[in-house]
């Protein structure tokens, strides 16, 4: 009896930190805004689902995301250096004149909140640039 419940309590510890790993996982949100006097494009994925606004006052569109799509997001994410996100140098500056508009980007990990220096729409720097390409696909 007292082996049954040994196993027991082995088991569900070991369920529990299945499941913890899941929650980690599904905590990561990135979110990605581009604007300009005429153009408003914003861009949020969290827990398997996309959110896209085309405007600013309407309100965002969502659809679910695929597994597979889900774990490319999160590999993407884990492959950047997080602390060093609002130290990175955008390539061009164009946005300073009106010849691009302004992007932002922001990811949230395990509750700590990550944000880029602005850049050029469409020129994101280098070590981001996976990442903002795969967020811009999502609306395409």
């Amino acid at each position: 009896m007292k082996k049954a419940i040994v196993l027991l309590f082995t088991i569900l510890f070991f369920a529990g930190c299945a499941g913890q790993k899941k929650v980690v996982d599904s905590s990561i949100k990135v979110e990605y805004k581009a604007y300009s006097r005429g153009f408003y494009q914003s861009i949020r994925v969290e827990n398997q689902m996309v959110f896209v606004s085309k405007n600013r006052e309407e309100k965002p569109v969502a659809f679910k995301l695929s597994a597979a799509e889900w774990n490319s997001v999160i590999l993407v994410v884990n492959e950047l250096n997080l602390e060093t996100l609002s130290q990175m140098k955008a390539p061009t500056e164009k946005r300073l004149f009106d010849g691009a508009a302004i992007a932002n980007l922001k990811i949230t990990k395990q509750g700590k909140t990550y944000e880029s220096q602005s850049f050029d729409h469409g020129y994101p720097p280098a070590e981001t640039e996976k990442i903002v390409n795969k967020m811009l696909s999502f609306v395409k």
